[in-house]
């Protein structure tokens, strides 16, 4: 046997080192490995340090302190940009985006405003052309540095290399709808004035417009407040070009010429948008138009104003139905479930709990299950947001403490996230344990005592407990106490089934998981046996201790047998000590004088226990070896005959396997 110890030893060693020379299995990245130092760099020489410092410090008596100041070249490599931007995940794009959806708003509202209205004068009008040399030059840059810079994906792989990027956009439609938006019709100022019309390209740069708002919506926590804003800039949008186009038929008609038309009194712009607004919306009460132009103009207005209201109307029902239709799920799904108490009149104080618990459900996290909202994504991506919420719980239970990592891994993917509330068990004493709990949020009080009332410890969150049930068999893995929510509490759940589906695949962790369940299970059963109370007898005589181990292998084999043997022995070692003692007790009497010498001794053979005893004189002798309560059955055995007569007996003792000898002098009644 020692050799195979020895040799299980050398294989288990072996493994280990295997194991150390090929890095960590429960981690998916190997172990760092080390990396020579650069040497250093050579010290600059003093007088090219003398000259250079000039230069990059400067000194500032009134602060009395020296900057450093870079030089151009690394403000030039900070803002340099990269030679591939991910549109998804760059912020700086995103902002760059921003800017030219104000440059494309610019153009978009003003163009229309300053070729209809009369608000662009001679006076003022370098102030729009440097605000229009402004919008084009953001939107060269857009086209020339960004936009060939983008990433994108082809056959499943990302393309970063820059030429590849360039091709790529020169190819698409974005370039060419940019390349028109850019195309200089300005020169034509020189023949024909500052006329707006010959900007009315840049409106074409409406992809990214939309890029932006597909971007913007997808990092906003409430994407739905934007879509709001943006559909009713749609909708200003479409009564601000109504109002260009009233305007400029009102002029085209003379202002002031019929009814219909501008009258050509107050604010030009409010007035033909107040028009506009009654004409989409189709509200009524304005003029009849007179002449044809009038009539077919305020036909084509009718029609495209129902039209386009009519869109917006339905995009705005959609936009707010995607907003509540979550919240409209859970007041369907809560209303059906009281539907159902009241059809089997279910207790008043029950369903009030029930809405309790859906209002609590709702206001925490925002919807009923989790599990339906992570079941379309992959699994990659559900394990990524289960590490982020619950991993690190996970990693401060000590029962799962160097298991395999991807073990601990598809554990997260099965957690499920339970409500409950104040005053709900957990779990009862004496029920059978098939799940482990993991305090997400709240607390719960661990109940004991006589009666089961008293709180015997608070857990808040991060504590766990049940563990040992999951892997108990047998009695172990009944619950030991009652376990009550204190107020609202979140628990992660893993029953006991999902674990065995998890530990098939990995044997080395299921081993080591059984091997701390045992460990847990006898300390908890130490820790029981050393709280119990003793009551009564049991109080009084300690329960005896168990045998040695050592003691036990020097009896032998059969264990019993070699301990039947010591006791046979002992009882010889007081037979023989009985002895002794009558001995010595006989002779003391022959030295004595008196009555009792002329006195023959009894028979030896006589039977004493046939003659009736008066106990009332007995006396116990002074040598008694050990004093024991009456024994409930005696074997009486009589030596010698004299004045006093010895009773020897022999009693079972209290403890198991042992018996008391008790010896009595009896004096003879004198005559």
């Amino acid at each position: 046997q020692l050799h195979n110890l020895v040799e299980r030893m050398r294989q288990r060693t072996a493994l280990y080192k295997k194991k150390l020379a090929e890095g960590d299995i429960s981690s998916p990245e190997g172990s760092p490995q080390a990396v020579p130092e650069e040497a250093k760099p050579t010290a600059i020489p003093s007088t090219q340090a003398s000259d250079a410092q000039p230069n990059e410090e400067h000194y500032y008596g009134a602060l009395r302190c020296k900057f450093r100041k870079l030089p151009l070249t690394d403000y030039l490599k900070r803002i340099r940009l990269s030679r591939s931007v991910d549109s998804y995940t760059d912020r700086f794009y995103l902002l760059w985006l921003l800017l030219v959806t104000i440059a494309y708003n610019w153009n978009c509202w003003l163009i229309p405003l300053r070729l209809v209205f009369p608000y662009q004068t001679p006076d003022n009008v370098h102030y729009w052309f440097i605000t229009d040399i402004v919008c084009d030059i953001i939107y060269f840059c857009d086209m020339l540095l960004v936009q060939p810079r983008l990433q994108f994906i082809r056959g499943g792989e990302i393309i970063v290399d820059l030429n590849e990027l360039k091709r790529y956009y020169r190819s698409s439609t974005k370039f060419q709808l940019d390349l028109l938006s850019v195309i200089p019709f300005d020169v034509f100022y020189l023949f024909f004035g500052f006329n707006p019309i010959f900007r009315a390209n840049r409106i074409l740069k409406y992809t990214s417009f939309f890029e932006f708002n597909h971007h913007l919506e997808s990092i906003m926590d409430k994407a739905y407040i934007y879509r709001v804003i943006r559909t009713t800039g749609y909708l200003l949008f479409t009564l601000h070009i109504n109002t260009c186009i009233y305007y400029w038929a009102s002029n085209y008609e003379g202002i002031g010429t019929t009814k219909w038309v501008y009258n050509g009194e107050g604010n030009k712009y409010l007035r033909c948008y107040y028009w506009a607004v009654r004409t989409l919306i189709t509200i009524g009460g304005l003029p009849e138009p007179q002449t044809s132009f009038e009539i077919v103009f305020q036909l084509l207005n009718f029609f495209s104003g129902v039209f386009v209201f009519s869109s917006l109307i339905g995009q705005m029902r959609d936009v707010i139905g995607a907003a509540t239709a979550n919240q409209n799920h859970f007041r369907a799904c809560m209303d059906h479930t009281i539907a159902y108490m009241n059809t089997y009149s279910i207790p008043r104080n029950v369903q009030n709990r029930v809405r309790t618990w859906y209002d609590y459900t709702w206001d925490s996290q925002r919807m009923l299950d989790e599990s339906d909202l992570l079941e379309n994504l992959p699994s990659t991506m559900q394990l990524a947001l289960a590490m982020d919420m619950n991993f690190n719980i996970i990693s401060k239970v000590s029962l799962f403490k160097g298991c395999d990592m991807q073990m601990i891994y598809d554990m997260l993917l099965r957690l499920k996230s339970t409500v409950y509330l104040p005053g709900d068990f957990v779990c009862k004493k004496g029920e059978i344990g098939k799940e482990m709990y993991i305090i997400k949020q709240g607390a719960v009080q661990v109940l004991g005592g006589p009666d089961g009332t008293q709180v015997l410890v608070t857990l808040k969150a991060g504590a766990v407990f049940g563990e040992i049930s999951l892997l108990a068999a047998g009695g172990g893995n009944r619950r030991t106490a009652n376990v009550v929510a204190h107020g609202f509490a979140n628990l992660l759940t893993l029953d006991k089934k999902t674990l065995q589906e998890i530990l098939v695949h990995y044997p080395d962790s299921e081993k080591l998981l059984m091997k701390k369940a045992r460990v847990l299970l006898k300390q908890k059963a130490n820790a029981t046996e050393a709280t119990s109370p003793r009551k009564g007898h049991a109080f009084l005589f300690p329960p005896k201790k168990e045998t040695p181990k050592m003691f036990k292998a020097l009896l032998g084999g059969t264990g019993k047998a070699g301990l039947a043997t010591l006791l046979k022995l002992k009882r010889e070692q007081t037979a023989q000590s009985s002895h002794h003692i009558f001995s010595q007790t006989k002779k003391s009497e022959n030295s004595e004088g008196g009555e009792g010498k002329g006195k023959e001794y009894e028979d030896k053979g006589r039977e004493p226990a046939e003659k009736p005893q008066d106990t009332s004189k007995c006396r116990a002798s002074p040598v008694t070896l050990e004093e024991t309560p009456p024994p409930i059955s005696r074997a009486v055995l009589l030596r010698g005959a004299t004045d006093q007569s010895l009773i020897i007996s022999m009693a079972p003792s209290a403890e198991a396997g042992e018996e008391v000898l008790t010896i009595e002098v009896k004096e003879k009644a004198k005559q």
